[in-house]
């Protein structure tokens, strides 16, 4: 299965917040090939900019999110798109159009004002209850 890994879930690992180990199950699920991991382009941006101001090593973290998950890419047509989905977000309309694109069957974020549309948006801990226990 496809899913898709909003930036929050990656934040919650990094910088240790309180989803920390669910968002760390779904990411080592995604490693261990349990299910396909899609992330955008920009969230590998969004992790470098936040997590390098609060810890050290950001970009070997970032070295293994690459090698572990499939970076979908924003071009014209999705910029267009993502402008059209009117959620007040422009960088989770962004995701979702990745999502969508890449043909992904869950997001996975903590963020609750998250754009919902066709795809199913599941929270960590959901996820989790849902797909690993």
């Amino acid at each position: 299965m496809k899913i898709f890994i909003d930036t929050n879930i990656f934040l919650d690992v990094i910088l240790n917040r309180k989803n920390v180990a669910d968002a760390t199950l779904i990411l080592n699920s995604c490693h261990q090939k349990l299910f396909d991991g899609y992330v955008a382009d920009i969230t590998l941006l969004n992790i470098d900019y936040i997590a390098s101001k609060q810890t050290q090593n950001i970009r070997d973290f970032l070295e293994i999110v690459n090698q572990t998950f499939t970076v979908t890419g924003v071009d014209n047509t999705t910029f267009d798109s993502a402008l059209r989905i009117n959620n007040g977000d422009l960088e989770d309309a962004i995701e979702y159009v990745c999502a969508l694109t890449a043909r992904c069957s869950v997001i996975v974020s903590n963020d609750r004002a998250f754009y919902k549309g066709e795809i199913e948006v599941l929270d960590s801990a959901t996820f989790v209850d849902k797909y690993l226990t």
